[in-house]
């Protein structure tokens, strides 16, 4: 079980997509954030989304991950839950190995052969502070938005009643990316 981690207030975040509450959760030098859309009953949406600055806040096209947090916020605004955002940049290899990826990916390699060459798995993600964030909440039940079989297998202490899919439009600059993902990591795209 996590120990030492640190929670902040809650504040309120209107965004360009709602209106939304946040609050932060430190563990070690990682701070996270959950983004919430109350009333969330029951069985919340949730979305479990690791930090991607170049597609978060850059607006790059060679993934899909600003588009999905898009998808995210605007299903919860709708509907409420939780965003769970998971200070794992790069799938957790950090920014500066995952820009190393994007030149390998420059050079023809794809995503899981760049991580690959830099001595990384194809995901270094893992999912404990979900779990942690859940049971502060005392979500017990979730719908759980996402493609990725990975997140839906490491989720334990919580019921994962229904998948929901993000289905994202892809680009001329994601279209391997995506079919990568697919192929060799098994997402459900």
């Amino acid at each position: 079980m996590l120990q030492n981690i640190k929670i902040s207030d809650v504040a309120n975040l209107p965004s360009r997509f709602g209106k939304f509450k946040v609050q932060a959760f430190k563990q070690g030098y990682k701070e996270h954030l959950a983004i919430l859309r109350e009333p969330f009953g029951d069985t919340p949406i949730v979305r479990v989304h690791s930090e991607c600055l170049t597609g978060d806040a850059l607006g790059s096209l060679k993934c899909d991950c600003g588009d999905q947090l898009a998808f995210a916020l605007n299903m919860i605004e709708k509907e409420g839950g939780i965003v769970i955002y998971l200070r794992q940049e790069g799938r957790n290899i950090g920014l500066l190995n995952k820009i190393n990826a994007y030149a390998l990916q420059d050079k023809g390699f794809d995503t899981v052969a760049a991580n690959h060459q830099l001595g990384f798995a194809a995901d270094e993600r893992t999912y404990e502070m979900v779990q942690f964030i859940l049971a502060h909440y005392g979500i017990t039940k979730i719908r759980l938005l996402t493609n990725n079989p990975q997140k839906i297998n490491a989720l334990e202490g919580v019921e994962i009643v229904e998948r929901l899919p993000i289905v994202i439009d892809p680009n001329e600059h994601n279209e391997n990316y995506l079919q990568v993902k697919k192929e060799q990591m098994g997402h459900l795209i």
